[in-house]
């Protein structure tokens, strides 16, 4: 059997986060002598994670250091396994009561990562998304419901990243003032909405954050069709729904996560009571 050879210059770049991960900055020389590397090509590496938007060079000290995004390389596992056991049987409930696609979504990079959709279980879905489909953040209403509701320091890191990005949809975060102002009126009303035109009906999106305790989770929406539902009659019908939801999701989040940690400290598990 014949072996694929390894891409040697993902190692390196992997071997680099690992010293910048166990480091609180670093200059090109430190990270270049810790990994045994020329220092060009440590630099090369280095202005790539930068360009990505895993790391930065503070202008103070020449040192590179790790941004939140980072953060995101493991958010895979963990929120597919909390939304699979966890969130998908409320949304499965939540498509049967209204028919319309429900999505839970979370923050992968910059942007939001459809992690289960009940797409193939509605006929109404004008179109059909499933598990791993992206949208971007600033033109959703899933990422407006995100950003609205995470951390101001990592609100703060993925505007300053989006800002850069030369994607089109990306544009918006370039005038901070108007995002924000649009955020603080998410918050306000406790939900996001978005408008996206189609060919046979203008679509819309109503999402609310997902939140256990001040942890923000992710992002649940649902869609429809404009010409079947208006805007201010899906808010009236939806929205309420996608709260409660939510909530029971969280709480059941934190129950789940109170009994991970009893099982490893090796105590007994919580008894739910009548």
């Amino acid at each position: 059997m014949t072996s694929t050879r390894p891409i040697r210059a993902l190692q390196r770049g992997l071997e680099v986060l690992q010293v910048l991960n166990l480091q609180n900055g670093a200059t090109v020389s430190e990270v270049a002598a810790a990994i045994d590397l020329p220092r060009t090509t440590t630099y090369r590496i280095l202005e790539t994670l930068c360009t990505a938007g895993y790391a930065y060079r503070a202008a103070s000290d020449e040192r590179y250091r790790l941004t939140i995004m980072v953060r995101g390389l493991s958010d895979g596992f963990d929120d597919e396994a909390w939304v699979t056991q966890i969130a998908r049987p409320y949304i499965y409930d939540l498509c049967n009561e209204f028919v319309w696609p429900i999505a839970v979504a979370t923050l992968s990079g910059t942007s939001m990562l459809m992690r289960q959709t009940t797409d193939h279980r509605s006929p109404l879905a004008i179109e059909k998304r499933g598990p791993g489909f992206r949208v971007p953040i600033l033109a959703s209403a899933s990422g407006m419901a995100y950003l609205a509701f995470c951390p101001e320091e990592q609100r703060n890191a993925i505007l300053d990243i989006l800002a850069k990005s030369r994607h089109e949809e990306d544009k918006p975060a370039r005038n901070r003032k108007k995002v924000h102002e649009a955020l603080a009126e998410v918050r306000r009303r406790g939900f996001a909405t978005n408008r996206r035109a189609r060919r046979v009906s203008d679509e819309i999106s109503l999402s609310v954050p997902v939140m256990a305790g001040d942890r923000l989770l992710a992002a649940l929406t649902v869609r429809f069709a404009c010409t079947a539902v208006a805007e201010a009659e899906g808010i009236q019908r939806f929205v309420p729904r996608l709260r409660s939801t939510a909530l029971k999701i969280g709480a059941e989040f934190m129950l789940q996560a109170e009994q991970d940690a009893r099982a490893a400290a090796g105590q007994p598990p919580i008894v739910a009571t009548q």
